[in-house]
């Protein structure tokens, strides 16, 4: 067995990101995840990882009559695309892309939202979340919680159930997660 699969998985993210001071603004420190990602087996336990609360959370177990917690996986633009995609394709679901503005061509909802350092908008087409779908969102980072926050918004206002939110790295002293809640949220690296 390799190192990869002997490391707890927090450590081994921890070890293969990379810190970017300064990055995209003075001040930030922008966790880069690319190195993760391009790491095979690294990426495999981040992609079961992801999966596992909405497989084992009780309020997803309720709701789906005890197996898997989730019908689809919904990723915030862009490093959620690549994480949702992968957790998607090994749980055998579709995948929804929640979007920055401007980018979805047919009807769609928006949600504006506060980031660390600025705002922005996301866009869900209107038809991507049908009511009572249970929804597993996975994003790279939860820091303060305003993108999650505003994808969950644009899920519930089409009538999906947000049933655990997954994320790669928490930023603890950001507070996100107290934003997010009563959603479960499960962060495989908290700092």
């Amino acid at each position: 067995m390799s190192q990869v699969g002997e490391v707890p998985v927090d450590e081994l993210i921890a070890s293969i990101a990379v810190d970017v001071p300064d990055f995209p603004e003075p001040g930030v420190v922008f966790r880069d995840l690319t190195p993760v990602f391009a790491d095979a087996a690294a990426f495999r336990r981040v992609v079961d990882a992801l999966t596992e609360p909405a497989d084992v959370d009780p309020r997803a177990a309720a709701l789906s009559g005890g197996g898997r917690g989730f019908d689809v996986v919904a990723g915030v633009e862009a490093r959620g695309f690549l994480l949702a995609a992968a957790v998607a394709l090994d749980a055998g679901t579709g995948v929804v892309p929640i979007r920055k503005a401007g980018k979805l061509p047919r009807e769609r909802v928006s949600a504006d939202y506060a980031l660390e350092y600025g705002t922005a908008t996301l866009e869900l087409h209107t038809d991507s979340v049908r009511p009572g779908q249970r929804v597993l969102l996975v994003d790279d980072v939860l820091a303060t919680g305003g993108t999650l926050q505003a994808a969950i918004a644009l899920v519930e206002r089409l009538g999906g159930v947000v049933t655990a939110v997954a994320v790669v790295i928490e930023l603890a002293a950001l507070a996100g997660r107290e934003r997010l809640a009563p959603h479960p949220v499960h962060a495989l690296w908290t700092t």
